[in-house]
C-alpha cells in the first residue's frame, strides 16, 4: 500500500524506506520561506520530487512558488508520465501570472529554474530539469554531480517544445543519497569573495558511518551559514534523499557503474 507523505518536516520516511531531510531559509528576514520551493510525494507512479527556484524574492516569489507547488502536489498523482506533470507545471505558473493583479511584478520578469525527479519502485530514477543545478549523488564516500542532457529554460521565459525526454539517471541503490538544492546554496560566498563548495561540504559530512539526511543537512546547513557570515544573500533550500532500504534494488544488484558519464535519454 502507498502512503503519500510530504517533506513538510525533515525525517520523514516515505514509500518503501526512502528517507528525507529538508530545509529553507528566505534571504528576506520578513519573508518566509521565500521564493525557493520542494516537496516530496509518494504516488502510484513512484516517488515524485520537485526542487524550484523562483526569481525574485519577497511575497511575488513567495506566491509564485505556492501556485508551482499547488500544481505539482495535484499533477503528480492524477498524471501518469513525468513530461506530463511539467506541463502542469507550466500551465499553473501561466495561469498564475495572468490572474496577479495588476501594478505587481511585470509577467516578463517571472520565471523559475524547476527540477523533477521520480524514483520508481526499484528505485530507478528519471529527471526533467528546466535551468536548475543537477543533484549531487552520495554513494559511500564518493561524492558527485548527476549529469543529463543540457537543461530545458527555466519556465516563464520559453513555451516548454513538443518533445521533452526524462532522463534516465540509473538506480538510486541501497545506503545512497540524493542531495538537491538551489542555486543560492553555491553562489553564497565568504568575506573573500569565495563561493560555497557544496560538494566539499558533502564530502566534510560524511566523516560519520552511514551518516541521516538529518545529519548531512545540519552540517552541510552548518558549514552554509559560516561560509556566509550568517544569513545567505539570497533565498536558500536543501533537501536530502536516502534509499533506506536492506534489499538489492530488483535484479540490477547493488553494484553502482563505475562512470561519471551522462545515462542515455529516454522517454518515460
Amino acid at each position: 500500500m502507498i502512503r503519500t507523505k510530504t517533506a513538510a518536516g525533515t525525517g520523514l520516511i516515505l514509500h518503501e524506506g526512502l528517507s528525507v531531510a529538508a530545509t529553507q531559509l528566505s534571504a528576506d528576514r520578513g519573508c518566509r520561506p521565500g521564493g525557493d520551493l520542494y516537496e516530496v510525494i509518494a504516488t502510484e507512479h513512484g516517488v515524485r520530487v520537485v526542487m524550484g527556484d523562483v526569481r525574485g524574492h519577497g511575497i511575488a516569489a513567495v506566491d509564485t512558488a505556492a501556485a508551482l507547488l499547488d500544481g505539482f502536489r495535484e499533477a503528480v498523482q492524477d498524471e501518469p508520465d513525468l513530461d506530463r506533470v511539467l506541463r502542469r507545471l507550466e500551465r499553473a505558473l501561466d495561469r498564475h501570472l495572468r490572474e496577479r493583479p495588476r501594478g505587481e511584478h511585470p509577467v516578463t520578469e517571472e520565471f523559475a529554474t524547476v527540477l523533477l525527479l521520480e524514483i520508481g519502485p526499484e528505485g530507478d530514477v528519471r529527471a526533467l530539469n528546466c535551468g536548475h543545478p543537477w543533484p549531487y549523488l552520495i554513494s559511500g564516500t564518493r561524492v558527485e554531480q548527476l549529469n543529463g542532457a543540457d537543461p530545458l529554460p527555466p519556465l516563464g521565459i520559453l513555451p516548454l517544445p513538443p518533445n521533452l525526454p526524462t532522463t534516465w539517471q540509473g538506480p538510486l541503490l541501497p545506503g545512497e543519497t540524493l542531495a538537491l538544492y538551489t542555486d543560492g546554496v553555491e553562489d553564497a560566498r565568504d568575506g573573500h569573495g569565495r563561493f560555497f563548495s557544496l560538494k566539499a561540504a558533502l564530502a566534510s559530512a560524511l566523516h560519520a558511518q552511514a551518516p541521516s539526511p538529518q545529519l548531512i543537512l545540519e552540517e552541510v546547513l552548518q558549514a552554509l551559514l559560516h561560509h556566509a557570515g550568517g544569513a545567505p544573500p539570497d533565498d536558500v533550500a536543501l533537501l536530502f534523499l536516502r534509499n533506506d532500504r536492506t534489499n538489492p534494488l530488483g535484479a540490477r544488484g547493488t553494484a553502482r557503474p563505475a562512470t561519471t558519464h551522462p545515462r542515455p535519454t529516454t522517454h518515460l
